[in-house]
């Protein structure tokens, strides 16, 4: 038994990874340190950004070739540590070793510590063990009473409390009696009172309330000694006297106290009613925060709050059945309230006549109306004071309501406190399991008003007689308070003077065991006389009646109306009921009833129910062997007890509920005993299996169906569950097994022997229980789970039974015991064995009907049952050690096999009707053959879950239904549970004969037999993938992998939901064995993780569905593609340089080409058959548990094993492989904790809507402007996984795991926290802590696992053919994971193998993969700038070997020179954070190296190194200034653009600087400057391609690209220094390709396309189709054309041109010495369209404002030009002019369109107005207007948004010529308004009024009558007259126009206006027409030959030139 037990607690089901188990798991982590979590100082970061922001603005402070003041900066700084040994030679083969031997140094033994479990509900195989059963408790009140006072103290006063129900008009406690009388006052009763037993002096007592609801009153009832007068009478002084005139009244009060002592010594012993009060107590409970308090008992709440709610939920009742009982009600929990001290001071007389509960009721609720009747009673003053508070969990000194003392108990001599028992207001349907016998008595009211005589102050004694005679009264009514324990009698209180008195008394008796049919209730009524008068006694009998205790063998209770004897009962009354006239009795009333009284049991022995009675009494008879039985009125024969005995048993079922549940365990068991043991009746056995069967079915179904609050998770009652786990038991079967004593060696101490008790029951003599008990725990459980419960065993039993001994005697009732001795001593019972669980196997197969759904329905019952069952039997039969095969007969076997395939039939044939039903059989089921698999052949078992399988699948087959395989799993799942899952996997057994000749246990453990070197790979291939002999072999881990596959299996769509549940079985299962100490050691565990090789497969075929966490990159504003991926970084930005920028990742993707580069590896599955399946159909939380998996099966797995494996893998499979790990190092990432808060957020807002759909944040977007949103290398694994067709969201799952992403990635958020999602904020600083922790330890060793296989691949691979395409990709998932946040630890690893790699296969980096050369570069540099020195240290060890290798191989590594130079430039120009003090130590590191490197020394080598670092450090110093820069969008641009023209000679690096430039801009949303940048990018790359191939359909350099921009022609390399692109080293780039080259153009018609310069897409696109059309690449052409379409259709609808802005432009000049070499200058700025002159004013203003400090700055507010000297020089000085495109007459003929007049601009104009003596404005004569023209260096627009003025002139406009433009103006204005299509009336008007109506000055007319009226004298002016006259003429022409046209706008509300408007024409017309007509004769002279010019205007002019 223990050997199959021993470990069942480590089965998935009962060793639940939970939280707390995950904490103690994760004990003594180390803290990873991660880059990203190093904030940087925040403080002195950015004192040292506002330093730089004041320093001077100067771009040139230091000239770029100052190389002293480099090496100066250099050799100051210090290097990080060099690492030992990096230069020596060392074999290949010591380097792995030594590596190795680090890397799996102290690393992490179990990976499933590190990653939480599944969000799961509850797990399907997680068995809760039931609760023990014990006693019911409702929720407990604490009431302590302290004390009572009254205004006068004169006599002993008693209390009693009980608790009531109004609304159910039900007392529902019974009562607590107690006093609290003062030693003197109680010595008043001397002579009454015998010592007082400790027991009823308690003060405090606990209340029970099940079912709390706001109608529940705490009554208090008080009593005085019994005195002569009626209550009001006695109660009067206390109404009257006050405590505070005690003095005054003090010889009246010792007049009363005299009487009090007289009447207590005569009438001590009887009592009469005085007052009661009531208490709400939910007003006490609701508003116990209000009133005064014991803050002492509040603190100790505090620490208790806890387990009460514990309590509360564990009684039995279950919490929830208790909320829908309480109807709702929440605010009536009494759990948590604090507690109260209540001070009562009023209390109500009693009225003698209103002693009955039905007016204490009536009271009750008209206390809780606001106008109560009570209230206006004239009350009796006092002071009672109370506590009540919510019960401790383990109360003290505490006694039950037999009076036994519970533990703790530490002395029995302090007060106890008093249970109180409940009187359940409604049914309570718990079990009983301890041993209560109570009787309640409760007179209720006599009649004796037709009684002849005196007979007026009437008490009742009640006795307990078990004979007639009067000494036979027995001690078993339970005294009140200040008394002994036990009286032979009662007496009720006294009313004065009341022949038919109402009783409130309650008399509490204990029951004897047995009961006879003597036992009888006695009452005695006598009439007491309270007058001391001569020779009359005390005491006066005047009645008597009885009520017999057994009717019929059955417990008499209830109400009786009895009828009273006038005389004594004759003899053997007893037997008789008083109803029963007897001969010659004088009766009251003749006969009539006259007295009432209500008997109530509270009995575990007496089941108060007349089916059970039955049944349990002739099961009885049959044990005892007594014929005939008397049942009720019938005698039963034994003839006929057969047909009486099936229908007891089939009548059960009519019995009521609640006490079918109070005696459950004992009722069962007696099933079970008949079932086992068939009774022989008349010499006939008889069998009852069938009746008995069916009636547990019926029963059980009861209890399922009317107490289903009552079930756990699989829908187990708790109520069986803990039935079956601890009460049953088999009836022992062997009568010759040998006593007790004797069979101590097979059971320990006692024995298990023959007998069998039941908890329920009184002891048995035969010995203590404990022992039997004890036992049975151990082997409780079908499922051996049973993890002991809280307590010791002894304490158990102690609360099963209850502690004292209670009375042991051999009723039939009381004591059900079987014992071997017993059973031989009956007669006629031959002991036919049977086995109940062979018994019950076959009725469950031959039941058919109602009788099998019965059965079906509670499966789970019969099933465990049967296990229990079996597991007993085994156990007594001391089978567990014989061999399973012999353990069972056939015929049970066949029962079972027929039982299973039946019941698999019913859940294939029944899922789609009756779903509820089928799960619960299914798992019931699970659950049954797991248990099996402990105790049968397990061969056997396997061929049942076999037959379940064949059942489902075929069904599954025909109807393809995922409900039906959800079934499958969860059955799965619970069988996999089991405690010896692995073990009934047969790790051991290889599927290779073992090489050992003796497979001896040892030799299959050890590996190197296991594994013995002539394997032959055939069998290494099975074990990887799910064939025939493994899954024969491995039979259950071949049915969760085969589940996994089907599942995970694309085609199969149906399957879809299953995903996450089938992952997590998987899951499960490796947590489980992970955290398996049986499993600790390394080699076991390689032994597990054999079963489950084929899983790398699996995962490796499901790679195209999995999450694709590369792209959940972009969340965290990570470029995206793998490449792109960076390190990121604290707060305010992610970094991520992707070499994306340089490494030349064209957007390959975007050319659409469908190969990549030349030179990259064969992509691994381009064109496999799911290429057109939808990508990512996986959830991420799923997808990251699956490669956590992954992850387990090759950390564990045996390498060799792996080896061997891998070396088998055909390319395309090993690059799959890659692949998948590339995956894993995305999925681990640990993201930075410092960023909680969600960083992308601004940047989101100002996402613009097309490209950055997905990136959050600005480097992505960067990232995206340049790249596309796919990089090349993400475009291949993208197409390689079938997702080209992908929909840019993402397929329809993917973009539901976007909105989730974040959950997956703050992943550890176990169960517990699910409420707290929504106050993630409240999470503790050491949670996260602890958090950032775990997080850090699974991403470093989840990342090391993947390395340790990449380095087994490594192997692998340099044996293959192939081995380039492998190792490249190696070589990518590397540098992905160094692209990823990863931990120094890590870092520092990865860098080894990097090194490692490139020392054993140099060529592969610098001759084949050489983008992942500078992928590699880029990668050591971002990290040799890490702010962590380990880090930094490995890198520059890493980057200096690298540059030695390269050396070595061709003496010049110019490639690594090259590619360093640019990922140096990429990181400087895209990083924001990045510091460059780190990167000088690590340049000094490599420095260090160089000089140290001896073997070189004689070389070149270290001068190029020295070179190199020196370069470096110049873009260094760049860089500083870009820091400082940085808040200066446009000198940071500027500064780009100047580093950019420094690479001129360098096409790579100018490259990506102009794409750094581009980012830059899109992150502004300077769409036409970024695509500036890229046209002049594909420029470049234009005129270098055409230097190296010659075709005739690409673009011949810079000049093909004139039209779309005339600024490219700087690209052109026609300087004397350009390179050749042959060189080693340049123009290797991926740009530099045809497909560069298309991606590049394609970029540039999209940011075009976005800045809405539709005409500029299509010149772009004319340069690119000729390309396509060269490739014949008729695809791409329709895209094209499709764009084309859509950029001429926009331009049609847009031709005003005011739908689209282009820009406007300010001329801004920089004046002051602070602006360093800004001074002076002017810039022309391009600003967003409508910018107003304010805006670009206050930016600027605001911007060096807050550089130089606010008051420094001033804006210059007029055009006017500046004369420096008048300037203050400590100020700055800011310009700032609106102008406008300005073009020569000429020019407009070409500039046509608004588009035309807004791109390519270089000249400017703005117009001043001045008069001569200096005032801006005068009169129209003498006002004079000067235009400037300014010219810029380059075309808007351009690569910057501000460009240098580099020509100015000036033209100065003469008055007269200012009036010819304003009238030309005016014309042109009429001219548009009249020929407006369509027509607009309210602009036209305007236009009119502003021309004819106006009689404003500087009209028109004033305008003629200033120019016109005369003719000029000087005759240059006379062409200006002639111009003007010819104006007006035009003017008054275009004036009519309109007229004619208003005319026939208006309709008729305007003709009026209409008519003045024509007016005013007239008028305007006649006074112009003199003017106008006369000409100037000179010019209309004969014409001589002039020498003029073709613009005699221009030469007219006056024309000054400024350059």
């Amino acid at each position: 038994m223990a050997c199959s037990f021993r470990y069942h607690k480590l089965g998935t089901g009962f060793n639940p990874n939970t939280l707390d188990k995950q904490k103690e798991r994760q004990k003594g982590l180390p803290k990873q340190v991660f880059e990203a979590d190093e904030m940087p100082d925040s403080s002195s970061y950015q004192d040292d950004q506002d330093d730089l922001k004041r320093r001077s603005m100067s771009i040139d402070d230091t000239p770029r070739g100052s190389w002293a003041c480099s090496i100066f900066d250099l050799k100051n700084s210090l290097p990080d540590a060099l690492l030992p040994h990096l230069l020596d030679r060392a074999p290949n083969e010591e380097i792995d070793r030594h590596n190795e031997d680090q890397r799996k140094a102290n690393r992490h033994r179990e990976l499933f510590a590190l990653h939480p479990a599944l969000d799961e509900e509850e797990p399907v195989e997680r068995h809760c063990v039931p609760e023990v059963p014990k006693e019911h408790f409702g929720q407990r009140l604490l009431v302590k009473c302290l004390s009572l006072k009254f205004e006068i103290e004169i006599e002993p006063i008693f209390a009693s409390l009980a608790l009531y129900d109004v609304k159910e008009k039900k007392k529902i406690s019974e009562n607590f009696f107690f006093d609290l009388n003062s030693e003197q006052t109680k010595a008043m009763l001397r002579p009454h009172i015998q010592t007082a037993a400790i027991s009823t002096l308690a003060r405090s007592a606990i209340f029970s309330i099940t079912y709390p609801s706001q109608d529940v009153f705490l009554v208090i009832k008080l009593e005085k000694v019994l005195q002569q007068g009626d209550i009001g009478e006695c109660a009067e002084p206390y109404m009257v006297f006050k405590e505070s005139d005690a003095a005054k009244n003090k010889e009246k009060l010792e007049k009363l106290r005299g009487q009090s002592e007289q009447f207590c010594q005569r009438l001590g012993r009887y009592r009469m009613p005085f007052a009661w009060t009531a208490i709400h107590l939910m007003n006490i409970v609701n508003s116990a925060g209000s009133l005064e308090r014991d803050t002492e008992l509040e603190m100790s709440l505090s620490e208790r709050k806890g387990s009460w709610s514990e309590r509360r939920n564990s009684s039995i009742m279950g919490r929830r059945s208790l909320e829908r009982t309480t109807s709702g009600d929440e605010s009536c929990s009494l759990t948590g309230f604090r507690p109260a001290t209540l001070t009562i001071t009023n209390f109500f007389k009693q009225e003698g006549d209103r002693l009955s509960d039905e007016d204490l009721y009536k009271f009750l609720a008209d206390m809780r109306r606001p106008s109560s009747v009570l209230r206006r009673l004239r009350p009796i003053t006092a002071q009672l004071k109370l506590d009540i508070s919510p019960a401790p969990e383990n109360p003290h000194y505490c006694l039950t309501p037999d009076l036994l003392q519970v533990k703790p108990y530490p002395d029995s001599r302090v007060r106890p406190t008093r249970e109180i028992l409940e009187f359940p207001a409604r049914d309570v349907y718990v079990p009983n399991t301890i041993y209560r016998n109570l009787l309640y008595v409760n007179p209720q009211s006599l009649n004796f008003a037709n009684r002849q005589g005196s007979a007026r102050n009437i008490t009742v004694k009640v006795q307990f007689m078990n004979g007639e005679d009067p000494s036979n009264a027995m001690p078993v009514i339970f005294g009140k308070s200040s008394c002994a324990d036990f009286y032979k009698e009662a007496y009720t209180a006294v009313v004065y003077h009341n022949r038919s008195p109402d009783f409130h008394d309650e008399i509490k008796i204990k029951l004897p065991a047995s009961l006879s049919d003597h036992h009888h209730i006695l009452f005695t009524f006598y009439h007491v006389s309270c007058q001391q008068k001569q020779n009359t006694p005390l005491e006066t009998p005047v009645g008597y009646t009885w009520i017999p205790m057994l009717q019929n063998g059955r417990l008499r209770t209830g109400h009786f109306c009895l009828p009273v004897s006038l005389e004594k009962p004759p003899q053997s009354y007893s037997v008789l009921s008083p109803d029963v006239p007897l001969p010659g009795m004088k009766w009251v009333d003749n006969h009539r009833g006259v007295f009432n009284v209500e008997v109530v049991a509270v009995s575990t022995i007496h089941t108060q129910d007349q089916y059970l009675d039955k049944f349990f009494a002739l099961v009885h008879a049959l044990d005892e062997h007594m014929f005939p039985v008397r049942i009720g009125d019938m005698r039963i024969m034994e003839n006929n007890l057969e047909t009486e005995l099936k229908s007891s048993i089939a009548a059960l079922n009519s019995s009521q509920l609640e006490p079918i549940v109070r005696f459950l365990h004992l009722l069962l068991d007696k099933l079970v005993l008949l079932v086992v043991r068939p009774p022989v009746i008349a010499g006939q056995i008889v069998n009852l299996g069938q009746a008995c069967f069916e009636v547990m079915a019926s029963i059980v179904n009861r209890l399922h169906k009317y107490l289903d609050t009552n079930q756990d998770m699989h829908g187990r009652n708790s109520l069986l569950s803990s039935y079956i786990h601890y009460v049953f038991r088999l009836p022992s079967t062997d009568p010759n097994s040998p006593s007790p004593d004797t069979n101590s060696s097979l059971t320990g101490p006692g024995g298990l022997g023959g007998s069998v008790h039941y908890a329920t029951m009184a002891r048995s003599a035969v010995r203590p229980a404990s022992l039997n008990l004890n036992r049975s725990r151990s082997l409780s459980n079908s499922n051996p789970d049973i993890s002991g419960t809280p307590t010791s065993p002894d304490d158990e039993v102690r609360s099963i039974i209850g502690s004292k001994a209670m009375e042991r005697c051999g009723n039939r009732m009381s004591s059900h015991t079987e014992s071997a001795s017993f059973l031989q001593t009956l007669t006629g019972r031959l002991p036919t064995k049977k086995l109940f669980h062979e018994e019950l196997a076959l009725q469950w197969v031959v039941s058919s009907g109602s009788v099998r759904e019965g059965a079906l329905q509670q499966a789970w019952f019969f099933f465990e049952l049967m296990v229990k069952s079996i597991i007993h039997h085994l156990y007594f039969t001391d089978r567990l050690e014989s061999p399973r095969k012999n353990r069972f007969p056939e015929r049970f076997m066949d029962d079972i096999t027929a039982l299973v395939s039946t019941i698999a039939g019913d859940i294939v044939s029944r899922f789609q009707k009756d779903l509820e039903l089928v799960e619960r059989l299914n798992m019931s089921l699970a659950f049954f053959l797991n248990d099996l698999l402990s105790v049968m052949d397990r061969g056997f078992v396997f061929s049942l879950i076999r037959a379940y399988w064949k059942q489902v699948s075929t069904k599954l087959y025909a109807l393809q239904n995922p409900t039906l395989e959800s079934l499958r799993l969860d059955f799965l799942r619970i069988v996999c549970s089991h405690e010896h899952y692995v073990t009934l996997n047969l790790p051991c057994s290889l599927l290779t004969p073992p090489a050992s000749p003796s497979p001896s246990v040892s030799s299959a453990t050890s590996q190197s037999s296991g594994f013995s070197t002539h394997v032959q790979d055939q069998k290494i291939a099975n074990m990887f993938e799910l064939s025939v002999p493994f899954r024969e072999q491995h039979y259950l881990a071949g049915l969760v992998l085969s589940e996994l596959s089907v599942i995970l299996d694309p085609d199969n769509e149906g399957m879809f939901g299953l995903h996450k549940k089938v992952v997590s079985v998987v899951h499960n299962l490796l947590s489980s064995h992970d955290s398996d100490p049986r499993y600790a050691d390394p080699e076991v565990k390689a032994r597990v993780a054999m079963l489950y090789l084929p899983l790398i497969s699996i995962v490796m075929e499901a790679l195209p569905q999995l999450h694709d966490f590369t792209e959940s990159h972009n969340q965290w504003g990570r470029p995206g593609g793998p490449q792109g991926a960076a390190v990121g970084t604290s707060g305010e930005e992610t970094e991520g340089e992707g070499n994306s920028m340089i490494s030349q990742t064209v957007a390959m993707a975007i050319a659409g080409t469908s190969t990549a580069s030349p030179m990259s590896r064969p992509s691994s599955f381009l064109l496999n058959s799911q290429a057109s399946r939808q990508h990512g159909s996986f959830s991420a939380e799923s997808s990251r548990s699956l490669l956590i998996c992954l992850l387990w099966v090759l950390k564990n797995a045996d390498e060799l094993v792996l080896q061997k494996w891998f070396t088998d893998l055909s390319v395309s499979q090993l690059n799959r492989l890659l692949d998948l790990l590339y995956l894993c190092v995305s999925c681990f990432e640990y993201k930075a904790h410092v960023v909680f808060t969600m960083q992308g957020k601004k940047a989101f807002e100002r996402m613009n809507s097309l490209t950055f759909k997905k990136s959050k944040d600005m480097k992505a977007k960067l990232e995206e402007a340049i790249l596309g949103s796919i990089g090349a290398r993400q475009e291949m694994v993208r197409r390689s996984r079938g997702q080209l067709e992908r929909s840019p969201s993402g397929s329809a799952f993917g973009s539901q795991e976007n909105l989730r992403w974040r959950k997956d990635m703050t992943h550890w958020r176990q169960n517990s926290e699910k409420m707290d999602k929504s106050h993630r904020s409240v999470r503790t600083r050491a949670e996260l802590e602890h958090e950032a922790l775990i997080d850090g330890n699974l991403a470093t060793e989840a990342n090391l696992i993947i390395l340790d296989t990449l380095e087994i691949i490594v192997q692998t691979a340099s044996v293959t053919e192939s081995k380039e395409s492998i190792l490249g990709g190696v070589l990518k998932v590397l540098l992905h994971s160094m692209a990823c946040n990863q931990s120094a630890l890590y870092l520092q690893h990865c860098f080894a193998t990097q090194r490692a790699l490139v020392s054993k296969f140099p060529e592969l980096l610098f001759e084949e993969e050489t983008e992942q050369c500078a992928d590699l570069c880029l990668r050591l540099l971002r990290s040799c700038s890490s702010s962590i020195s380990t880090i930094r240290s490995h890198a520059s060890a890493s980057l200096y070997l690298l540059m030695r290798q390269n050396f070595e191989i061709g003496n010049n590594f110019a490639r690594v020179k090259m590619q360093v130079t640019m990922s140096l430039s990429s990181l400087v120009g895209t990083s924001q954070n990045f510091n460059e003090e780190f990167l000088r130590r690590s340049l000094k590191t490599i420095l260090t190296y160089a000089e140290e490197d001896l073997e070189l020394r004689e070389t070149t080598f270290p001068d190029q190194v020295q070179d190199l670092v020196f370069n470096l450090h110049m873009i260094l110093s760049d860089t500083v200034k870009m820091k400082e820069h940085q808040e200066d969008p446009e000198m940071l641009i500027d500064l780009m653009y100047r580093i950019a023209k420094g690479y001129q000679t360098s096409p790579d690096l100018r490259l990506t600087w102009l794409q750094n430039m581009a980012g830059k801009h899109s992150e502004r949303n300077n769409h036409a400057e970024a695509a500036q940048c890229l046209v002049h990018s594909a420029a470049l790359v234009a005129e270098y391609l055409s230097m190296l191939e010659d075709r005739k359909y690409l673009p011949v350099g810079c000049v093909t690209f004139q039209n779309i921009s005339s600024n490219v022609l700087e690209e052109s390399a026609v300087s004397d220094d350009v390179v050749s692109p042959d060189e080693e080293g340049i123009c290797s780039g991926k740009y530099f390709t045809e497909i560069g080259l298309v991606g590049l153009l394609e970029q540039a018609a999209a940011s075009f396309s976005m800045a809405g310069m539709y005409e500029a897409v299509n010149e772009v696109y004319k340069v690119l189709i000729p390309i396509h059309e060269a490739n014949r690449d008729a695809k791409k052409l329709a895209t094209i054309h499709g764009k084309l379409q859509e950029a001429f259709g926009k331009i049609v609808h847009q031709s005003t041109g005011w739908e689209r802005m282009f820009g406007t432009y300010f001329r801004v000049g920089f004046y002051g010495t602070k602006f360093g070499d800004l001074d002076e200058q002017e810039f022309v700025y391009k600003e967003p369209a409508i910018t107003k002159l304010a805006e670009i004013s206050h930016r600027l203003e605001g911007f060096y404002g807050e550089r130089f400090g606010e008051d420094q700055v001033e804006v210059i507010k007029d055009s006017n030009p500046v004369d420096k000297c008048k300037l203050d020089p400590n100020k700055a000085f800011i310009q700032i002019t609106y102008v406008e495109p300005y073009f020569d007459t000429y020019e407009m003929k070409d500039r046509i369109t608004y588009f035309d007049k807004n791109y390519n601009l270089r000249r400017f104009v703005y117009c001043t107005p001045f008069t001569l003596d200096g005032r801006a404005h005068g009169d129209l004569h003498e006002q004079f207007k000067r235009k400037t023209i300014l010219t810029t260096s380059h075309a808007f627009p351009y690569i910057k948004t501000r460009i240098n003025i580099i020509h100015k002139e000036e033209i100065i406009s003469t008055p007269i010529e200012v009036a010819i433009e304003d009238m030309q103006k005016k014309t042109q204005e009429l001219a548009f308004a009249t020929h407006q299509d369509p027509a607009d009336a309210k602009m036209l008007q305007m236009v009119l009024q502003g021309s004819v109506g106006t009689t404003v000055n500087q009209g028109p007319l004033e305008v003629a009558q200033v120019f016109l009226s005369e003719i000029p004298s000087d005759p240059k002016l006379y062409r200006h007259h002639n111009k003007l006259r010819l104006c007006f003429k035009d003017f008054t022409k275009r004036c009519e126009d309109a007229l004619r046209k208003n005319k026939s706008l208006i309709g008729p509300d305007q003709k009026e206006y209409q008519r003045e408007l024509e007016r005013n024409y007239h008028r305007l017309k006649e006074a112009l027409q003199p003017l106008i007509n006369r000409k100037i004769p000179q010019l209309y002279k004969p014409v001589l030959q002039v020498n003029s010019h073709r613009d005699s205007f221009s030469r007219m002019s006056l024309r000054k030139l400024d350059i």
